[in-house]
Parts: C-alpha cells; structure tokens; sequence
C-alpha cells in the first residue's frame, strides 16, 4: 500500500512539474520595464501571457471581467494600444449607419475596440462573398483607415 502512494505521489509531482514547465514554456518572458508598466495600467489583471509581436513591441493577452483583451507596450515599458473584440450589439449607431451604407452586403466577421494614446477607433473585419476588408472607424461612423486593405479568397476548387 505505502508503495502505491509513493508510486502515485511521483506520478502527480511529475505531472504537475511537466505542466509548470509546458505553461510558462508557450510564452515568452517580457523585459521588467514591460511587465511594471502593464501592472500599472492593469493592476487588477493577474494572469498574462507574454508574446513577441514584433522587434519592437511585446503583446500581453489577458481576461477583465470575461472578455479577452490584448496589450502592446514597447520595449521600454511605452504603452501603445490595448483592443478587446465586442459584441455587434455594442456597436454605436453611427458606427451602425456607415457600416449599413457604406459596407452595404458585407457581413461582419470580427468587431474590436482598440484605445490608443491617440484615441478609440472601432476595427472592423467584413467580409461579402471570398472578399474580406478590414476598416477602422471613429465612434462617431468615420472611416479613418483610408487604406482598406482587400484580400480575396480563392476557394481551392477554383
């Protein structure tokens, strides 16, 4: 019986050892600047996953009150943008309108709300058909984003 536990026992702490090691594996580790400056903006959010997004920037993803959110800061701990994707109901009416006149027949795919220092703008992927088109608007319906990017699918049939 004494054998079996102790058997069992190494068996959990192997598991448990392996798991630690597999979760803080999948993510990088932010520099210090980094990391003080998200405790700061969020010091109510516990949980982080660090990433690389690019040579200058690092991308925190996290959860407030259920939703997911993600976060840039530079290098040097610089916030950058923080987004979270809504949901179509919480669109503004405005927002609405532009989208209903402007994008008439596209359907929406994703809808996030991104803050920068500069602002709020609302991202928007839309898609009608095989074409996808990402916009950006204020809350007010304008469209900011003058370089609507388009990126038509083929469908591997064709």
């Amino acid at each position: 019986m004494m054998k079996k536990i102790k058997i069992l026992g190494a068996v959990l702490f192997a598991a448990t050892i392996g798991s630690s090691i597999y979760a803080f594996g999948t993510s990088e580790d932010a520099p210090q600047k980094v990391k003080d400056s998200f405790a700061q903006k969020f010091p109510s959010v516990k949980k982080v996953k660090w990433d690389k997004e690019n040579e200058t920037e690092w991308e925190a993803e996290f959860k407030m009150k259920g939703t997911e959110y993600s976060a840039n800061f530079l290098e040097d701990g610089t916030w950058q943008e923080t987004e979270h994707e809504i949901k179509k109901n919480a669109i503004p009416a405005k927002v609405k309108t532009t989208l209903d006149t402007e994008f008439t027949g596209y359907k929406i795919e994703e809808a996030e709300l991104s803050e920068t220092v500069k602002g709020s703008v609302y991202e928007f992927e839309l898609e009608k058909g095989k074409e996808k088109i990402e916009v950006n608007m204020d809350s007010n319906g304008k469209v900011v984003d003058n370089k609507m990017s388009k990126d038509v699918y083929k469908d591997d049939k064709d």
